[in-house]
């Protein structure tokens, strides 16, 4: 199985998540992470009913300081924003509800962001 949704931006700065609009998803993981790559169809499923919600996967690991400054230490990690600041956040998710709980915390009515 191949990981669905590789990183296609590069990572973001601390500055540019600390000026973000609403509500927003950072993914931390590896795309060879069996933990990611299970818990993917979950995200994807949440995610799918909040288009509005922005999802940036951020490849994390060993020399990203943006993992270390949000204290990662498993994958994936889902740390969940609003207005640019930490809400909730998952730790290798395994149950759809919970990801959709979190959702709601930054989210409330989707699509009215």
């Amino acid at each position: 199985m191949t990981y669905s949704r590789l990183p296609t931006t590069p990572e973001p700065t601390p500055e540019a998540i600390a000026a973000m609009q609403g509500p927003a998803v950072l993914e931390f993981g590896a795309t060879w992470c069996g933990h990611c790559i299970a818990a993917q169809p979950l995200v994807e499923a949440a995610l799918a009913v909040r288009p509005g919600v922005p999802h940036m996967r951020v490849e994390d690991g060993r020399g990203r300081r943006l993992g270390r400054a949000y204290r990662v230490t498993l994958w994936p990690t889902l740390v969940f924003l609003r207005d640019g600041i930490e809400q909730t956040r998952l730790i290798r998710p395994a149950d759809l509800g919970d990801i959709e709980a979190a959702l709601v915390r930054i989210d409330p009515a989707p699509g009215q962001a």
